[in-house]
């Protein structure tokens, strides 16, 4: 039974579904999936059409708005919202080191997980697509790896689609994991430069922390081990619109004095822990590159083997010098599995996952470039977390989507501009741009 209840100008509806584990087999192992309707307050009994929206990730539950802030509002002025948890995530079925071992050992955690990319989170999409809508087509609005699922959507069931909105998630059609680090690494160069030139005092900084972290080992105080390395992967928050602002503001009170020296104070290990740590989304870190694997090739943990293509970031050899230390971030590593404590009890599973062989193509070229449905793309300049030439390249290949090149928005931008974000989007999949 579907519950509604009310916030600031929207009513809210429960809605949870069953759905088959596989899709390949209908009359298998089902998993359970969790959406949150969102409705305005005045348009509550209106016959309105649907906007599905798919979160970022993977395995990010979709957001917990209160009202109707960013682009929530916007869409609200004409559509009825679904904001689903894409399978594994949020009030749905869960996967995490507390409820895999249900499954038996790593290699039945491995087989299960093969489960949660695109291709079986857009199958679970349609088939509740009928339930919620009757059958007609939604809107669908995709941010980052959501509009991942959404190129996957165009490519295998486009007549489920009114439109398709995508805001920094247009991936390489054809790119191995391997294409999508070698673009990456540079661009995270690059993030870190541009940070270090709005706050020079954080070279210092950064390397302080380094130090300090090659010389003594730290634990934070969820059992996290903070290594060099994994504080380097902060550069993560330079992706976001206020992530440069952020960083420095973790960085400028990292030491307090004691009796034994200088040491990283509670405040900073209290915030990193929360930055680094995997348990709220163990997902993003077990499937995070096989969302890039589409054929017999295996990602074979590719951002660690890339990594060595780009000595620069070495921080050992970074601090025998005087220059500034880079920072790393949207990658995942083998050493991830044993210093995040929410991630030690599924090596072995991510291990297997690395190597797997058989992984299905996502993206179906011929039919994207027969493509009918409207379709429009935030794409942004120099996006740390998709790369622009990749997303660009996309584009033309997808038959009669438009952009919207931008560097007003870093990744987040949906967020950030919200109601702007999506007004453009709306406008150009009806040619009123």
């Amino acid at each position: 039974m579907s519950l509604s209840y009310r916030q600031p100008g929207v009513v809210l509806t429960d809605r949870r579904f069953t759905v088959p584990l596989d899709h390949g087999d209908p009359a298998g192992e089902t998993i359970g999936l969790y959406a949150r309707e969102v409705v305005a307050s005045d348009k509550a009994g209106q016959d309105l059409p649907w906007l599905l929206y798919l979160q970022g990730g993977p395995g990010f539950g979709a957001n917990r708005f209160v009202g109707r802030p960013t682009w929530l509002g916007r869409a609200l002025k004409e559509f009825r919202v679904l904001l689903l948890d894409q399978r594994g995530t949020g009030h749905s079925t869960p996967a995490n080191r507390q409820t895999l071992p249900l499954r038996g050992g790593p290699a039945e955690q491995a087989d299960y997980l093969t489960h949660f990319r695109a291709d079986s989170i857009v199958r679970d999409c349609e088939l509740i697509r009928r339930e919620v809508t009757g059958g007609a087509p939604w809107t669908v609005l995709g941010q980052s790896f959501g509009g991942f699922c959404t190129v996957h959507y165009l490519s295998t069931a486009p007549e489920g689609l009114a439109a398709a909105l995508i805001t920094g998630g247009l991936p390489s059609l054809d790119a191995h994991a391997d294409d999508v680090y070698r673009a990456a690494y540079p661009r995270m160069e690059r993030k870190t430069a541009a940070h270090y030139a709005r706050y020079p005092q954080d070279v210092e900084r950064v390397r302080a922390i380094a130090d300090h972290l090659l010389r003594h080992d730290v634990t934070l105080p969820n059992g996290y081990r903070l290594t060099v390395e994994a504080f380097q992967t902060v550069g993560i928050l330079l992706g976001g619109g206020d992530g440069s602002h952020r960083l420095h503001h973790l960085l400028e009170d990292a030491f307090v004095p004691t009796p034994h020296g200088p040491e990283l104070s509670d405040a900073f290990q209290e915030e990193i822990q929360g930055l680094l740590s995997y348990a709220g989304h163990p997902l993003y870190a077990l499937v995070h590159e096989a969302i890039y694997g589409q054929d017999a090739r295996p990602t074979a943990w590719s951002a660690e083997r890339v990594r060595v293509e780009f000595p620069q970031f070495d921080a050992e050899k970074t601090l025998t010098g005087d220059g500034p230390l880079l920072l790393t971030g949207e990658t995942i590593h083998p050493w991830m599995f044993e210093t995040d404590p929410a991630l030690r009890p599924l090596r072995q599973t991510a291990e297997l996952l690395a190597a797997r062989t058989n992984w299905s193509p996502l993206y179906d070229p011929a039919r994207l470039a027969a493509n009918e449905v409207p379709v429009a793309a935030a794409v942004y300049h120099d996006d740390l977390y998709v790369d622009t030439a990749h997303s660009l390249r996309t584009a033309r290949a997808i038959r009669g989507l438009r952009t919207w090149v931008t560097d007003e928005y870093e990744h987040d931008g949906v967020r950030a501009g919200g109601p702007r974000v999506l007004d453009r989007l709306l406008s150009l999949t009806r040619d009123e741009a």
